[in-house]
């Protein structure tokens, strides 16, 4: 196995409003995959559990060696974990404009799953024909109309 690749995407009707989460892994030549839903969240909610769903799966199937490359098309996620967490956790929990950061218990979550993993995260512009962005973004659809529909 050489890398596994996960694509990531999240959204919201409405923001807040009902939203879906999903993601892909690509791993052995197999594609594995998961969505699902809340009735009320944000969009950043929704991205972020895209993510941390998928590494617990990845981590659940004891892939933890193996090099990961995770595509988001989500800047709030990339940069969060890769650029702005370590000053959120220097600052208790702040911002650089000292309010307390949003969506902290899933920050806090994300950092836990990512630590020790040979992980780096790819962003991808969104909606520009990357067809396993697209394939993610067509799985949160299904899944906000799926929460709408009341399942």
């Amino acid at each position: 196995m050489d890398t596994i690749v996960i694509y990531t995407d999240g959204g919201c009707f409405g923001n807040p409003g009902p939203g879906g989460w999903a993601y892909l892994v690509l791993v052995d030549g197999e594609t594995v995959s998961a969505s699902g839903g809340d009735p009320e969240t944000t969009n950043n909610r929704m991205e972020l559990t895209a993510v941390i769903r998928a590494l617990e799966a990845v981590r659940g199937a004891a892939h933890t060696s193996t090099p990961i490359e995770l595509h988001t098309d989500s800047q709030y996620v990339k940069r969060g974990i890769t650029e702005w967490i370590s000053q959120w956790e220097r600052n208790g929990w702040r911002t650089a404009g000292g309010d307390a950061v949003k969506n902290q218990e899933l920050w806090r979550g994300l950092k836990g799953l990512t630590e020790g993993l040979p992980l780096t995260f790819r962003w991808v512009k969104g909606h520009k024909g990357d067809p396993l962005n697209e394939r993610c973004d067509a799985m949160v659809k299904e899944a906000i109309a799926a929460v709408r529909r009341g399942r």
